[in-house]
Order: structure tokens, then C-alpha cells, then sequence
């Protein structure tokens, strides 16, 4: 009896043992069982009017602790371009599309233009919601708002909280097209955001995106945050508790505009604190981007770079970036890739598992083996523009080679060279505004450079990132190859949208709010006109205040000269 009790205990063990769920490969419990590893949560900041010299890991004199931190433990990218206004840079981050493919090229959307983004070109945020994310924007849109269709939440966003133009301010938000054409520019989703006006918009969109982070659930879905940033674009109002560290600054507009960098930086470390609070931080990646360069008239600083916002000169051009991400395989180094704001579209949808096959003439590439494990980048040129509608007289076939109008605005980057063509826009060095005593409207005046009878500009950017060697007399042959290109570009460029002013937009007949003016049924219209550009065929006046003023250039100038 005793032989068969323990014969049946071995037995009983035995069937245990062997039907113990442990022990049966590739299975575990069912309480704990293993996801595929999820898509990463992807939080894109953009800044407005930042320069290339206003970030603490370029400057002296601004203090950006938290942005200086993620730069230097993620990637720092030192040789990444973007475009000199607001509208083109939206406009190539959110379709990864150069602006001659979207009919963009020319300026920005003005608030009472009948005009948007192309509403059939699919978004990144599309794409990523196609993915399974959950997709929010905050802040300021300025892709053209004239329809529905055109806002924020049909172009792939759940939700968006911000302002549709370009410029508001930063307490009331209302928002001028001119100086009489006036409104307010708040919106909540689809709403006017009536009730959240007094409180100053860089807290007021960190408020909104700390709410967002709190009442998503990370381990459930994806998470894409688009923060774009009014800071630091005029007007020049922070508040004055964060401009009392810079008190020792002598110009007033600088003083002005580090607080509101700094301003900047405690909104990135409040983000980037609730990612860690809330348990995203370690399955996400935070991008930082500059939209163009800064305005030295306002307190911006673009040195020693040449140029200024709205100008193709690197300047304008090339952007502070980084991206900070624990994912990241090589961290703590700086990039010089060549990269462009158009890459982050195809990066990011295959990042989240999305299917780019089917976006068909995307300009962008995928640079995830770049940022994170230190490979090549793929892209050998940029075309930073061509705007058939921006003109200059004194560009011609002849100074093209025959191949090219130079009177056109246009420039290219291949490899080392870049090549500019007709009016690049101010090609000013500024130096750091600190200068305690000099009246400060005077300072702002910039150099004058002598060189307004070209139209074909040649620079090593590798070598010259400043600007200072042209080298087009010299090289011919790399201006004309160079020119070759801007015109098999050329070739796949798509008409210019840009039509005149609707007067159906003035908030004076909407609410008094900017909003959506052409209803969904009324059929798009064929705008033939050009826009009119305020006070271009205005006679000038002779007056006093005109001398005095060119006396002050030329003293400007010549103290600008010595110091440089």
C-alpha cells in the first residue's frame, strides 16, 4: 500500500510539474504577458524667431540650462537647415515636402488670404494617427485657416489649442493683418477660445500640454505632441520677473528677448519633467527645432552667422536642433549630417511603425540611422527655395550661363557648395546687440554689405559657414553645375498660391475672432492676382529725420567695421 501511495504521489508531482505553465516555452503568465515593444512617444518642439546665436550652448550671454542639458546628453545638430519664415518651415515638417511642391514658395499666409496648406497632401500627423497615435497640437498654426478643412483638427490632429495666424499677442492674443485689420486668436479645437485670454502664452501652452500628458495613459497608445511655440517671435513682452537676471544688458530689445528664451527653457524643463512624472520618458523622443533665424532689429542674434530671418543666407537658414531621446544608440555627440526640416516626416512615420510607400514625392529621408547610430546622412543636397514671384532687376540669362534667370530668387546646397541666386535678402553680419550706451534703434541698424549689383553668389559652407568668400568668379564650373540643378528642380515645380486679400476675412464681420470665412460648400475659387504688398508704390517723403538717420548708418557702420 505503502509502494502505491508513493507511486501515485510520483505520478501526481509528475503531471504537476509537466503541466506548470513555466515550464512551457515562450508562455508565461497570463497577467504578465508581453507586448510588442510599443511605438515611442514623440514630443516636437518648435520655436518661433530663434537664432543660430540664441541658445546657451552658442551664446555667452543667454542662460538656457535645460535646453543645454537635453542637447548635450542626445544629438546635437550642427549642420541642419530649415526655411527663412514661418509658413514654409510648417509647411515642409508637416508634409516632408520642399515648398516648390506644395506652391508655397513664395512668403508666408497672410491672415486674409483664401489659402492653406494643399489639403490633398496627407500630413505626419495623418500618417501617425494612421499608426495608432494619438495626436495633439499646441500653439501656433500659421498654415492657412480660410475653410474648415484647412484647421488644425482636419489636417490629423485630435486636438489643437493655439492661434491660426501668424503673430498675436502674448497676453491678449489678438492679431493685426496690417495695422487696422485687427482680431482675436485664441481657438480651442474648432471654438474661440473666449475665456483664456490673460495669461501669457508660452505658460498658457506648457499648462495645456502638461494637461495632455497627465490624463493620457503612455502604456495604452502612442503619443505625438506637436508644441509649436510662439516664443520668441515679437512682440517683445515677457514678464518682468524674468528679465530682472539680464538687468546688466544694455540693449533693451536683447534684454527683452533672453528673458523670453529663458522663458523657453522653463516651459522644455516643465515638459519634459511631467514625461517622466506622468511614465513616458523612457519610451519617447523629444525633437527641438528653430522655424528660422532670428531678427537682429528685435533682439535676435544669428552670429557669426550672415543674414537674418527672411533671408537665404545661413543666417536664416540654418537652425538650432537636437533631439534627446533614451532610445537614442550613441548619445552625448554632435552632428554635422546634413539635415533638413523636410526628414523628420519619413523619420518619424517609420519610427511609429507607419507606411510612407505611399507619399509619393516626398523630399525628406529617414534619419533615424543618423541621430541614432551615427551613420551617414542620406541627403546630399537641399534646395532651400526657388520663388519665381520674388525678382530681381538686376539678375539675367547671361549671368545664368544661359541656363538659368539669376533676376530669380533661388538657392541650393550640393555637398559643400551653395549657390544664390537674384535677392538673398539682407546679407548683414550682426553682431551680439551689448553695446550699453548707443541709442538702441541706432544699433539695429545693420552694415550694408556693398554688393548690390550681383545676382550669383558661390560659397564652401564647410569651409565658409559664414559667408565671406565668394567664390563664383573663381569657379565657374561649380556655378554652372549648380544652376543645372536649380533648374531640373525647377522642372517639378508646382504653380504659386498666392492670392489677394478676401475681405469676407476681416474679424470685423466674424465676431470679431479670425476664423474660417468660405463655407464647405462654396467651390474653391481660381485666383489669378497677386497679392499687394502695402506701401510699395507709396512716394516717398524727404524729411529731417532722413538725414540724421543715414548720418547714424554710416557712424553705425563704421564702429560696426572696427569691432568685427
Amino acid at each position: 500500500m505503502s509502494v502505491l501511495a508513493g507511486l501515485c504521489l510520483v505520478s501526481l508531482l509528475d503531471f504537476t510539474l509537466c503541466s506548470w505553465p513555466w515550464l512551457k516555452p515562450n508562455q508565461v503568465d497570463e497577467g504578465q504577458t508581453k507586448r510588442p515593444k510599443q511605438p515611442p512617444h514623440i514630443i516636437f518642439i518648435l520655436t518661433d524667431d530663434q537664432g543660430f546665436n540664441d541658445i546657451g550652448y552658442h551664446s555667452t550671454d543667454l542662460r538656457t540650462p535645460t535646453l543645454d542639458r537635453l542637447a548635450a546628453e542626445g544629438v546635437r545638430l550642427e549642420n541642419y537647415y530649415v526655411q527663412p519664415l514661418c509658413t514654409p518651415s510648417r509647411s515642409q515638417l508637416i508634409t516632408g515636402r520642399y515648398q516648390i511642391h506644395t506652391g508655397l514658395q513664395h512668403s508666408i499666409i497672410r491672415p486674409r488670404q483664401p489659402s492653406c496648406l494643399p489639403r490633398n497632401l496627407v500630413t505626419l500627423p495623418q500618417r501617425l494617427q494612421e499608426a495608432g497615435y494619438s495626436t495633439h497640437m499646441v500653439g501656433k498654426w500659421h498654415l492657412g485657416f480660410y475653410r474648415k478643412d484647412c484647421l488644425p483638427t482636419r489636417r490629423g490632429f485630435n486636438t489643437y489649442f493655439g492661434s491660426l495666424t501668424g503673430s498675436v499677442d502674448y497676453y491678449t492674443y489678438g492679431s493685426c493683418d496690417g495695422k487696422s485689420v485687427c482680431g482675436f486668436d485664441l481657438h480651442d479645437g474648432e471654438s474661440v477660445a473666449w475665456g483664456r485670454a490673460g495669461k501669457y502664452s508660452t505658460h498658457l501652452y506648457t499648462q495645456r500640454v502638461r494637461k495632455i500628458l497627465a490624463t493620457h495613459q503612455p502604456d495604452h497608445q502612442p503619443l505625438f505632441i506637436f508644441v509649436s511655440l510662439q516664443a520668441v517671435h515679437t512682440p517683445l513682452k515677457p514678464p518682468k520677473s524674468y528679465i530682472y537676471p539680464y538687468r546688466s544688458m544694455g540693449n533693451v530689445p536683447r534684454r527683452k528677448y533672453a528673458a523670453m528664451v529663458s522663458i523657453v527653457d522653463e516651459a522644455v524643463h516643465n515638459i519634459t519633467y511631467a514625461l517622466r512624472k506622468y511614465g513616458y520618458y523612457r519610451n519617447s523622443i523629444i525633437i527641438f527645432s528653430t522655424d528660422n533665424g532670428a531678427q537682429p532689429f528685435t533682439g535676435g542674434s544669428n552670429w557669426p552667422l550672415r543674414g537674418r530671418k527672411g533671408t537665404y543666407w545661413e543666417g536664416g537658414i540654418r537652425a538650432v536642433g537636437f533631439v534627446h531621446s533614451p532610445l537614442l544608440r550613441y548619445k552625448r555627440r554632435v552632428s554635422k549630417a546634413l539635415l533638413h526640416i523636410t526628414d523628420w516626416y519619413p523619420t518619424l512615420v517609420r519610427l511609429a511603425g507607419g507606411n510612407t510607400s505611399q507619399d509619393h514625392g516626398l523630399d525628406g529621408y529617414d534619419i533615424w540611422p543618423v541621430l541614432s547610430e551615427n551613420k551617414e546622412s542620406p541627403r546630399m543636397e537641399i534646395l532651400h527655395n526657388i520663388d519665381p514671384l520674388h525678382r530681381r532687376g538686376l539678375g539675367s540669362w547671361q549671368a545664368g550661363q544661359g541656363l538659368w534667370d539669376t533676376a530669380v530668387q533661388a538657392a541650393v546646397r550640393v555637398g559643400d557648395w551653395k549657390l544664390l541666386t537674384g535677392d538673398p535678402g539682407h546679407g548683414d553680419w550682426v553682431p551680439p546687440q551689448v553695446l550699453t550706451n548707443f541709442p538702441g534703434g541706432w544699433w539695429n541698424l545693420e552694415r550694408g554689405t556693398g554688393e548690390g549689383k550681383k545676382s550669383v553668389w558661390l560659397f564652401n559652407i564647410t569651409a565658409d559657414p559664414c559667408e565671406r568668400n565668394d567664390l563664383a568668379e573663381q569657379r565657374p564650373g561649380v556655378v554652372r553645375k549648380l544652376l543645372a540643378r536649380l533648374v531640373s528642380y525647377n522642372r517639378t515645380a508646382i504653380p504659386v498660391c498666392y492670392p489677394p486679400d478676401d475681405p469676407r476675412a476681416n474679424p470685423d464681420v466674424n465676431g470679431g475672432a479670425w476664423v474660417p470665412w468660405v463655407g464647405d460648400e462654396e467651390q474653391e475659387d481660381n485666383w489669378n492676382g497677386v497679392y499687394y504688398k502695402r506701401g510699395r508704390n507709396r512716394k516717398r517723403k524727404k524729411c529731417r529725420l532722413c538725414k540724421i538717420r543715414s548720418f547714424f548708418k554710416k557712424l553705425n557702420s563704421r564702429i560696426m567695421s572696427n569691432r568685427i
